[in-house]
């Protein structure tokens, strides 16, 4: 949830009642379930129990003694003024820490089999199902992401003006990762010389990093 702190808030503060952490917190907590719309995402969390609202930090009353559930457009204004890139940023790097410190407690517990493992990223382009009639064009949302094979957490994703431009957008969405070591895995269309100078220049620089 702290790093959720990491993301702007675009809402005036005049009048905020909820925290920007308790409503993404939410939100993803909802969308975890099966939550496909806003609408979904407001009467699950309406439907939570006290000590779900607790963890996922919703503001309590503590003169009615009960939570003050959001509702479907306090949601709704929070996510559509939200910086959708900041966020997966944010939470790219969350789950990058996660995969690291996973690994740093494997190699420390001494499973030599899985020390010898080299780290496996895979990138890939997907077109986002439902997305079609949402866009001007009239084409689905288009991105490309950076998949973590062991523990198959997306660190980082950007979005791409269809598969042409995914050449473009592979440097900047790997730059922020720690590739020393890692295999690097994508389709026929990235293998160009540019991603593989940079790739080994990445990792050099990584190395000679404090």
């Amino acid at each position: 949830m702290a790093y959720l702190a990491w993301v702007p808030d675009p809402r005036d503060p005049r009048g905020v009642r909820h925290s920007l952490t308790s409503l993404l917190g939410a939100a993803v907590a909802a969308s975890l379930t099966g939550a496909t719309s806003l609408t979904t995402i407001g009467e699950w969390i309406a439907d939570a129990p006290d000590r779900v609202l607790s963890a996922l930090g919703i503001r309590y009353d503590p003169l009615r003694r009960r939570y003050e559930v959001p509702d479907e457009s306090t949601i709704r204004h929070a996510l559509e003024g939200l910086d959708a890139v900041a966020f997966a940023a944010t939470a790219g790097s969350w789950l990058n820490d996660l995969a690291t410190a996973r690994i740093e407690v494997e190699q420390a517990a001494g499973r030599t089999a899985l020390r010898r493992r080299r780290r496996s990223l895979a990138v890939d382009g997907k077109a986002l199902r439902g997305t079609r009639h949402h866009t001007g064009s009239g084409r689905a949302t288009h991105l490309l992401a950076v998949t973590d094979s062991r523990t198959l957490a997306v660190l980082g994703q950007v979005e791409v003006d269809g598969k042409s431009n995914e050449l473009t957008a592979f440097a900047p969405l790997l730059q922020p990762l720690d590739l020393v070591g890692a295999v690097v895995t994508a389709d026929a269309l990235h293998t160009q010389r540019e991603h593989a100078v940079f790739l080994v220049e990445q990792r050099k620089r990584t190395t000679s990093s404090p």
